[in-house]
């Protein structure tokens, strides 16, 4: 009772007091002699193993031979008979299992536990059992894990089968051995013998489709009691339709129907949410579903209403008028004590409610925002960017809420999802640009977040710049030098750079100002202000573009190398930037980090390799490509390409490798095949224009599920303007047949091959995307010299499909956000970056109108007139 009763101090402070905090492990350990001594003292005992779980869940290390002594003390402690004393133990040995050594010692014990006539022994027994069991044990114990299953106690029988599960990831060809006794245990009158019989039923037999279907099919005809089975039918047949895609015509689309109708509550919501989650569900498909979970919200239950509501929350996204029909109720679940309930309600209603009731849906939001947490606070905030989405003519209501929301106490998170709302209605609606803009100077004045600040003072200095007032943004950014930290002072100097650096109007007034800032305490501050003055004195469009307004776009990680590696070898030549692979981080990523100035420590951090980066190390490893002289990578393609069907014999991806003059196809095989070893790998390429393979880099040997790369090395053609091609392949190699079981293959084999799919390559494979956020000023830094000019017809029949494909096909990057097109526009524009093979910078700038079909003015400009010519002849 002692353990039981709390302080008043307790009391006091919220909460019970943990009887087992500051516990240490030595101590406890040295605790766990007392197993030794005799009698045995249960209660006591119990105490101890008590700690010493703890101590393990509590993430404690404990070596190996602290567990081991431990763990033999324990087994002491099976002389005692006492009920609770007997159950710790097995616990404790299912902790113990994994980190001491010689657990099998208690086997002999646990199975007469297993097989003893002490029924609350049983159960827990076999779970430890087949924790310590190992696959050369199994065979020992299998008959009497045969006899668990189907044993008339229905614990022992669900220990059986759950265990049974364990087993199967590491022993499946034992465990299949055991399907019968399953089959009779799932007509067990026990809900959960019959739930974890068809489980082990299913994992048996998952991988084999026709088995699982006949599976299916026996159990929805009836004969499942447990509602907990059901719910995993339920679950199966979803799957199966998934995979099968035969439609909602089928009778397993029927059976998770007609299970809406079911007694159990459990069951009916299983059902209508696998209905509601289903693919190309239509909207009569969906109202049976949409019907029930209406029910569920007016039950007086808390649970179904919760699930009720989340599920209809994501049937809105897709499906927002089949949710309507529940917008009164949903609406009388604002007030819902339960506050989880109350905000899936109301961002429900945002997803589903009409123009006409975003000002009341508003009113009602800023009546409980502030009894909610900050995590559901997020959560309305999402909803609130979803409907400026879909209503953009109301995003002065928005703005207005979330301005306020912006002024009331929140933590970090909260505050960031406020400001991300604002930006992207910024970015989407451009007449929300000024009052968000001013919100957001608003919200800096007394932003106590460094990260924050910085964003939104390098979003001020891309889009205040380009506003019909560009001066009335100054004052803000100024005073952020004048009464910040370092961190925030920098991105504001730099913010500011880039208004002079685009309005010649404020060039004299910025000046002053970051002539002001040389004096500052900080060596980034004055650092940033020195460059970008020696620049903006210069007045010239072409250096303000490429180091204020756009900046360099090549990898950190790579320029640091490429540095390192040219201090290595003196020579006279200047360091040429084309060597340095190009920046990759996502763009989203590119955008929150710009124009912050974390230390130097924080920057190391957050600097990861790319992908293409990893593949440089990997390719340089290789011996044979590395003698040919390759030159630095230029390009890795982003996903590979698949060039056998999933279910075949062998199963071979590529992955294209771009550098100056040659191709690297990197192909990645595997051999699924248990009776053959394949050696000497190579994929023989093909192709009629002028592309010459220079080497093979075979894969020695592929083993059974063991994958193998394997490279073939390509030259492109002297004439530059020949980049396109498609290559035949081959998959060739040496087969040796081995025995399944223990993969030894025969000393002679065979040559063989296989036909694999085509290899494209296209345009985009020798563009690198860049991001430009001042398109304009990169247009006017490459300059007309080496201006294409082309008009073609297309074959789209919208704008949007007419965009995707330009941008599918030339691999460049969208600038200025001229990827989204509103809907019904029948003109538009479309700017496009990226960097040709070689450095070649290169922009497009394609106006686009639609007709019948769409018409294309496409624009090319680029420092190499060769590459201008072939981006623009490529569309064509």
């Amino acid at each position: 009772m002692m353990m039981l009763r709390r302080d008043k101090k307790d009391e006091e402070d919220g909460g019970a007091s943990n009887p087992f905090q500051g516990l240490e492990k030595s101590s406890v350990l040295q605790e766990a002699r007392t197993f030794n001594e005799t009698p045995i003292n249960p209660r006591k005992c119990c105490h101890i193993l008590t700690k010493i779980m703890y101590i393990l869940n509590q993430g404690e290390h404990v070596g190996t031979t602290e567990a081991t002594e431990a763990f033999f003390a324990m087994t002491k402690l099976f002389q005692s008979n006492d009920l609770f004393l007997r159950r710790m133990v097995y616990l404790a040995i299912k902790e113990m299992a994994n980190i001491s050594e010689d657990v099998i010692i208690v086997t002999s014990s646990l199975t007469k536990d297993m097989t003893g006539k002490e029924d609350m022994y049983r159960a827990s027994a076999i779970r430890t059992l087949c924790k310590i069991t190992d696959g050369t044990m199994l065979q020992s114990i299998e008959r009497y894990m045969k006899q668990a299953i189907v044993d008339k106690v229905h614990s022992v029988s669900s220990a059986a089968l759950s265990s049974s599960l364990h087993l199967y990831r590491q022993n499946p060809e034992v465990v299949k051995r055991w399907v019968n006794e399953a089959q009779e245990a799932a007509s067990s009158d026990n809900v959960m013998v019959q739930y974890h019989a068809l489980g082990l039923l299913y994992h048996i037999r998952k991988r084999d489709r026709l088995a699982v279907t006949k599976l299916v099919n026996k159990y929805t005809r009836g004969g499942l009691k447990s509602p907990y089975a059901t719910c995993m039918l339920i679950r199966i047949a979803s799957k199966l339709l998934e995979e099968e895609d035969s439609g909602h015509d089928s009778p397993l689309f029927d059976f998770i129907e007609s299970c809406l109708r079911h007694k159990s509550e459990m069951v009916i919501y299983e059902a209508a949410h696998a209905i509601v989650n289903m693919k190309n569900t239509t909207a009569r498909e969906l109202a049976p579903a949409v019907s029930v979970l209406q029910l569920f919200l007016s039950s007086p239950k808390p649970t179904l209403r919760f699930a009720a509501t989340k599920t209809l929350n994501r049937v809105a996204m897709s499906h927002p008028a089949a949710v309507t029909a529940c917008n009164l109720d949903l609406e009388n679940l604002i007030t819902d004590v339960n506050r989880s309930i109350a905000t899936l309600a109301i961002t429900t209603l945002l997803k589903t409610g009409s123009e006409s009731s975003v000002d009341r849906l508003m009113k009602q939001i800023g009546t409980f925002m502030s009894e909610i947490s900050d995590e559901f606070k997020v959560v309305v905030v999402e909803a609130v960017r979803a409907l400026c989405v879909k209503f953009p003519r109301k995003h002065v209501v928005m703005m207005n809420f979330l301005s306020s929301m912006l002024r009331d106490e929140g933590g970090f998170e909260y505050k960031k999802s406020i400001v991300d709302c604002i930006i992207s209605i910024i970015e989407e609606t451009p007449d929300a640009k000024d009052a968000g803009l001013a919100h957001l100077c608003e919200f800096i004045e007394d932003c106590e977040h460094t990260s924050l600040a910085t964003r939104i003072l390098h979003l001020l200095g891309r889009e205040g710049p380009r506003t019909p007032s560009p001066s009335k943004y100054i004052r803000f950014i100024y005073n952020r030098v004048i009464l910040e930290n370092a961190a925030i002072r920098a991105a504001a100097v730099s913010s500011l750079a880039k208004f002079g650096a685009h309005c010649e109007q404020l060039l004299p007034s910025i000046v002053v100002l970051l002539e002001r800032c040389l004096l500052d305490d900080d060596d980034e501050v004055r650092d940033r202000a020195t460059f970008y003055l020696t620049v903006l004195k210069q007045q010239q469009k072409a250096l303000n573009s490429a180091y204020i307004l756009n900046g360099l776009t090549v990898s950190i990680i790579g320029l640091e190398r490429a540095l390192h590696n040219y201090t290595l070898d003196p020579t006279e030549d200047a360091f040429d930037m084309k060597t340095v692979p190009l920046d990759t981080t996502p763009l989203a990523e590119q955008k929150t980090h710009q124009d912050t100035a974390p230390t130097a420590a924080k920057q190391a951090e957050k600097m990861v390799a790319s992908t293409q980066e990893i593949y440089a190390e990997q390719l340089a490893a290789v011996p044979e490509l590395a003698t040919m002289g390759l030159g630095p990578l230029f390009k890795s393609s982003n996903l590979p390409s698949e060039l056998t069907e999933s279910e075949t014999e062998y199963m071979v991806r590529c992955i294209k490798h771009t550098f100056k003059d040659y191709l690297v196809f990197q192909f990645d095989c595997t051999n699924t095949l248990n009776d053959q070893q394949l050696e000497n790998v190579t994929v023989q390429m093909e192709s009629s224009e002028g592309f010459e393979v220079t080497c093979y880099v075979p894969a020695p040997c592929l083993k059974y599920n063991q994958p193998g790369i394997t490279y073939t090395c390509v030259q492109l053609p002297d004439d530059p303007t020949a980049v396109t091609s498609t290559f035949s392949n081959t998959l060739k190699f040496t087969v040796k047949d081995c025995d399944p079981n223990t993969g030894e293959a025969d000393e002679e084999g065979y040559e063989d091959e296989y036909v694999l799919e085509d290899i494209d390559v296209t345009v985009a494979d020798h563009m690198q995307k860049v991001l430009k956020p001042n398109f304009l000023a990169s247009w006017e830094e490459v300059g007309d010299e080496n201006e294409v000019e082309e008009t073609y017809a297309l074959g789209s029949k919208s704008i949007s499909d007419a965009v995707k494909d330009i941008i599918g096909f030339l691999g460049m990057q969208p600038c200025e956000r001229s990827d989204k097109i509103p809907e019904g526009k029948t003109s538009h524009s479309l700017y496009l970056a990226g960097v040709f093979r070689g450095g070649h910078d290169t922009l497009v700038r394609s106006k686009l109108i639609l007709q019948d079909t769409v018409t294309m003015q496409i624009t090319v400009r680029s420092s190499d007139l060769t590459v201008s010519e072939i981006i623009s002849a490529a569309v064509g």
